[in-house]
Formats: structure tokens, C-alpha cells, sequence
């Protein structure tokens, strides 16, 4: 796997809570695009979380969501032409290209003058049925593996659109996005693989503790 190491920022994207129609569920999904984003440990200043249990906090400060994947959920859905498009799935920055298929865990880049590191796969949930008003949407997505994945900010700094978001280290490059939710997803998974992916650099300290408990219990 070979990743082209700069791609462009080709939106920014953030918004306060609101209320889902017709659900009426409480949520941040519905992002407003931006020029110009000031990135602090916690996200995008002016960014925010309906349901801070399961989003938002430093391993969960930024949302990312390839491209790519807006084609797989119309051709799965195609009553969402022009509603799925980039910014429109909770993410907070886009750009071309990258995907799970590209993306390591613990991969460090340079965002505008910011500096952010994956640290886990978005875990979809069903917030995104109520705001596409699309039934079973995150049940595809989880099992398609189209989740993208969350950055926590090493440095702050500030990103405008058309910024570049360039590769500093990739100290996991074995372990993509991809292996890491073939793995995790598997019923009885090998022993070593969870162990590899808990000993990730800049895993998320939740996922870490998890998959070594897992591994505890298969020892068991």
C-alpha cells in the first residue's frame, strides 16, 4: 500500500447541535461548510457534540470521511444522489482520495498549520438513518467498512479550504483502516492480529484497553 503523501482540503465543515427531521434526535451531523477553520485540541472552534458519551473528547476531536464512499452509499441508495455528498455525513474536513484502504492508524499529518493523528474508525450509528431518512444506511456502512475514521489534534493551528493535508510519519503501514476493521469485525479473530493492532502507535486509549480484553478473554 502506497499513499500519496499531500492532498488537498477541499472542505471544511462544522455546525452546533440541531434537531433531526422527522426523528426529532438531537445531533451536530448537519455541518455547514467553511472557508477558513481555527483547529483546537477539542476540534474546530465552533464545532460541537449533541452526545458527548460517544463523540467529541481528544481522541475524537476531528472527523474525516472519504469521498469515495458518497459513489458506494448512492449506488446502494439511489434516492441519495445529491443529498450524499461531501459534508453532508458529519465529517469535518474532506479531501480527495484518501479512504480506509489509504489511511493507517496512527498516521500523523499536517492539517493547514495543525497537526492531527488517526486514532480509530468512526463507529456509524443510527443518527445517520434520521438524517438521510434512509432506514439501514449505518447498518451498510458499518458493514461495508465506509466508516472513515477520527483524528485527535497533536498541534493546533488554523486550515483553510484549499490547504494541503500532508503526511508526517507513518509509523503503522501495515495497519490501514481496512485491516483494522477486517480484523475487529472477525467473530474469533487471531490472537497476534488483535495484539498487533492494540500495540498500535496513537491507537485510541478506549480501542486499546478493549482489544486487549479481547485478547485476554480468547487466551481464557
Amino acid at each position: 500500500m502506497t499513499a500519496p503523501e499531500r492532498y488537498p482540503i477541499t472542505g471544511l465543515y462544522a455546525a452546533q447541535p440541531s434537531v433531526l427531521i422527522p426523528g426529532g434526535e438531537r445531533s451536530a451531523i448537519l455541518k455547514q461548510p467553511l472557508q477558513h477553520a481555527t483547529i483546537t485540541r477539542l476540534g474546530i472552534a465552533g464545532d460541537a457534540q449533541a452526545d458527548r458519551r460517544f463523540h467529541g473528547g481528544p481522541d475524537k476531536a476531528l472527523h474525516q470521511f472519504p469521498q469515495t464512499s458518497y459513489a458506494r452509499i448512492v449506488k446502494r441508495h439511489p434516492e441519495l444522489a445529491g443529498v450524499a455528498i461531501p459534508g453532508s455525513i458529519g465529517e469535518n474536513f474532506s479531501c480527495p482520495d484518501l479512504s480506509e484502504h489509504t489511511a493507517c492508524i496512527g498516521d500523523r499529518w499536517r492539517l493547514g498549520t495543525a497537526e492531527v493523528e488517526i486514532t480509530q474508525p468512526r463507529n456509524p450509528c443510527t443518527k445517520i438513518d434520521s438524517r438521510y431518512q434512509c432506514p439501514g444506511l449505518a447498518t451498510f456502512i458499518a458493514r461495508e467498512h465506509l466508516q472513515g475514521w477520527y483524528l485527535r489534534v497533536v498541534q493546533e493551528g488554523e486550515v483553510r479550504r484549499g490547504d494541503a493535508l500532508s503526511l508526517i510519519a507513518r509509523p503503522n503501514p501495515a495497519i490501514t483502516l481496512a485491516h483494522f476493521l477486517t480484523v475487529t469485525a472477525e467473530h474469533r479473530s487471531d490472537v497476534a492480529d488483535l495484539e498487533a493492532l492494540a500495540s498500535a502507535t496513537g491507537l485510541a486509549a478506549d480501542w486499546r484497553q478493549r482489544l486487549r480484553q479481547r485478547c485476554a478473554f480468547l487466551r481464557a
